[in-house]
């Protein structure tokens, strides 16, 4: 089949038009996803409540490193530092 600049589409036998098709964003909310919305809002209420860092756990880990508590290994983290930017990603 050539496809021709100005040609009208020859419709196929069985396969509705794309404006017949309905997607999943364009069919109604369902009640188990109205559900699950509502069950799930207090819980994200509170998720978005949370700071994003948690700030005494990273002040006691600092403390920890500083007492020598906590192993540390610069030459392990720069490799894997390393690692990651060679991968691309």
């Amino acid at each position: 089949m050539k496809v021709v600049p100005g040609s009208a589409a020859t419709p196929v036998a069985g396969i509705a038009p794309a404006a017949e098709i309905r997607t999943p964003a364009t069919t109604a909310p369902s009640a188990t996803s109205k559900l699950q919305s509502s069950v799930l809002q207090p819980a994200l209420t509170a998720m978005n409540e949370m700071p994003d860092i948690d700030q005494e756990k990273v002040t006691a880990l600092k403390a920890a490193l500083e007492r020598g508590e906590l192993p540390f290994n610069l030459a392990k983290l720069a490799a894997l530092i390393e690692r990651y930017h060679r991968s691309g990603r």
